[in-house]
């Protein structure tokens, strides 16, 4: 019976830790330049714990069974090494050792990664694809400086080019981590901490917020969407035609509820030339094509009513939750119909 017990925890355990085989989401399958960095940090550092410990258990074993008392013999006691010196150079030398081999490739990454200064020389150049990320309570807005260009919740970036990353706060601390492209670093608002990731495969990317920021912390997530440098290159000139404009009669009404109810925090042109501290909603030019509603549900139209309804039940904490007052069902469905119009892709 016992057995069987061991069995089923084993087993447990098992389907627990199948959850961190994401590709998406997950440091250890790295997709990307700076990932693979992080990685082979990792497995060196791992590499070296696993060393010592093997080494440790090997002596301890030897001595165990060495000077364990036999039935019927005295006890052993065994020669005292105090004030060896050869012994006392041997423990000391071989732990430097292993921080050498370890602390070189470290701080070799951690400058090659985190060089400011680098990566705010590589974004004068002409061709540097340059995204300034601001964290929000609790979404992420995503502005390409260059193209002026505003979107938010889904990085879009091309496959296989270095993308340079300015971060910023825009209420209190958060942190920007997309584990399976890039290490975590802090959002703040007295800074602006400076980044670069790139990506190897197409496809979609889970991100995170990995500092304590609220009853949502857990909820303030986003995508980044790998696309290849031709998508990227139509994605944005669809974008700088984004205008937010509705098409059938339905999205048209739909559109007179936003500019009654929205419009003052939310912005659906993807031009929106306001400062950063302006812009205190997520920017839904290109809502329609998006993965998730509010970062966290599924991308529907019943959802999106659910959103609408009550936020505050979906995203405890969230600014949006009771500001305007309560929309009628007509008005939700009207703008419903406007806000999954907004599409730039075909």
């Amino acid at each position: 019976m016992k057995h069987w017990r061991l069995v089923s925890l084993v087993s447990l355990i098992a389907v627990f830790l199948s959850a961190c085989g994401n590709a998406n989401q997950s440091a250890l399958l790295p997709q990307g330049d700076v990932a693979k960095m992080q990685y082979d940090l990792m497995k060196l550092s791992t590499g070296i714990m696993v060393f010592v410990v093997a080494v440790v258990t090997v002596i301890f074993l030897y001595v165990v069974i060495k000077f364990r008392q036999r039935k019927g013999q005295e006890e052993i006691i065994p020669k005292q090494v105090e004030g060896n010196h050869t012994l006392e150079l041997i423990w000391t030398i071989i732990p430097i050792i292993l921080l050498l081999v370890l602390a070189v490739p470290t701080i070799k990454y951690c400058f090659e990664l985190s060089d400011q200064k680098q990566i705010a020389k590589e974004e004068q150049k002409k061709n540097s694809i340059v995204v300034n990320v601001n964290a929000h309570l609790f979404w992420w807005e995503f502005e390409y400086p260059k193209q002026k260009i505003v979107t938010s919740q889904d990085l879009i970036i091309p496959v296989g080019k270095k993308i340079l990353i300015n971060l910023k706060g825009q209420d209190i601390k958060h942190s920007f981590w997309v584990p399976s492209l890039a290490g975590k670093l802090d959002t703040n608002v007295e800074n602006t901490n400076k980044m670069w990731l790139k990506a190897d495969k197409v496809g979609t990317y889970n991100g995170f917020c990995a500092e304590f920021c609220g009853p949502s912390h857990a909820l303030m997530q986003f995508k980044v969407k790998v696309v290849s440098p031709e998508d990227y290159d139509q994605w944005l000139v669809a974008m700088k035609d984004a205008k937010g404009q509705a098409t059938t009669a339905d999205a048209k009404e739909g559109q007179k509820v936003f500019q009654q109810s929205c419009i003052a925090c939310h912005a659906a042109d993807a031009n929106d030339s306001r400062p950063a501290t302006a812009r205190i909603a997520p920017n839904l030019a290109n809502f329609g094509d998006r993965e998730m509603i509010a970062g966290i549900a599924k991308h529907n139209e019943e959802n999106l009513k659910k959103w609408l309804k009550d936020p505050e039940k979906m995203k405890p904490g969230n600014l949006m939750a009771g500001k305007y007052g309560n929309l009628t069902d007509q008005q939700i469905d009207s703008l419903t119909a406007y806000l999954m119009s907004l599409k730039v892709s075909k």
